[in-house]
């Protein structure tokens, strides 16, 4: 038979064969009936090459070649088709590129309480946690607000359980500040404590471009031997100048707070045309009847204690104009953070 027609038959019965292989083994069983090293058929007519006349040599050559390389094609494309795991009876292809996902990444809010702890911890500062659902001794008494104290006025909370009516542990009420961390650490931990409480509080606000019914805050607590406002001043000095990236001024103002004596407002100078100081929150030196409240001897061992918005150093920061941007769920205010 002509050689030229015996390599068209040889690669017309091969693509026939690998076509309809229907698995990996019957695929493997082709290849070595076709192209086996030791007894395949494109071995048997490799040998025609040495038996065809000089002058057909360079034609035979070159489809002996064209076949093999086809053949091999052939075998590899089948291979993979075979290795493709079986499309859903849905038609999607699991085999195909997925659709990117976007990273996600912190709303500012969570990114800012990031770097308060971490700033905080390089001052000695542990994070501590409690609840937000509260009893009246750890978000009043334990703090010095009495009874008749404003502060404790249904109006100007959110109570779970109407007050004065009795629920077994008394009623309960969503935090109006995380200064009941405190006192439940203290409950647990004798001095020296310090320590910082990051988290949500609620107060029935109206809500603003500057006030919402619920925040977050930073609380934190030094109690000791010997620990002076002095101390105080300068751990908030440091803080702001850490978070904001320059040096800021310190001023205290003469305040009221039931659980600190003496009490302070905290204003910080920021440089700015006709605003040179804002109000960034309250401190003071930890009032002798919350520490006898945790069993504390207020002879032996001092404290001070401060609480700060995160809100409004994120804004600050940021120059975010309006804090209800940060409940908005809108992604074309969070993207840009």
């Amino acid at each position: 038979m002509d050689p030229i027609a015996q390599l068209d038959e040889f690669e017309q019965a091969a693509l026939h064969e690998i076509a309809a292989a229907a698995d990996p083994t019957a695929l493997e069983a082709v290849r070595v009936k076709y192209l086996g090293a030791r007894q395949g058929r494109l071995k048997e007519l490799q040998s025609l090459l040495g038996k065809v006349g000089k002058d057909e040599k360079p034609v035979v050559g070159k489809r002996f070649n064209e076949v093999k390389t086809r053949v091999t094609a052939a075998l590899d494309d089948r291979k993979r088709a075979l290795d493709r795991p079986a499309v859903a009876a849905g038609g999607l292809d699991v085999t195909l590129p997925g659709t990117p996902c976007s990273l996600g990444r912190r709303h500012p809010l969570m990114q800012t309480i990031h770097e308060f702890k971490d700033i905080m911890g390089r001052f000695g500062f542990t994070a501590a946690d409690g609840p937000e659902i509260e009893d009246e001794f750890h978000n009043f008494e334990a703090l010095n607000i009495p009874l008749d104290h404003p502060a404790r006025d249904p109006l100007d909370n959110f109570y779970l359980a109407a007050a004065g009516v009795a629920t077994g542990s008394g009623p309960k009420l969503l935090r109006s500040q995380t200064s009941t961390v405190q006192i439940r650490v203290m409950e647990k931990v004798r001095p020296p404590v310090r320590i910082i409480s990051v988290g949500r509080v609620y107060r029935p606000d109206t809500i603003d471009a500057t006030h919402s019914c619920m925040f977050h805050q930073m609380e934190g607590l030094m109690v000791g031997e010997s620990v002076t406002m002095a101390e105080l001043k300068t751990v908030l000095r440091l803080f702001a100048r850490a978070y904001l990236g320059h040096d800021v001024h310190i001023r205290f103002r003469p305040s009221f707070f039931p659980f600190t004596e003496p009490s302070v407002e905290v204003d910080m100078s920021w440089n700015e045309p006709n605003k040179p100081w804002l109000e960034i929150g309250g401190a003071g030196m930890v009032d002798p009847h919350v520490l006898s409240s945790v069993g504390y001897d207020p002879d032996r061992v001092s404290g001070f204690a401060f609480g700060l918005g995160v809100e409004r150093f994120c804004m600050r920061r940021y120059g975010i104009r309006d804090i209800r941007l940060f409940t908005s769920n809108d992604v074309r205010f969070l993207r840009q953070f």
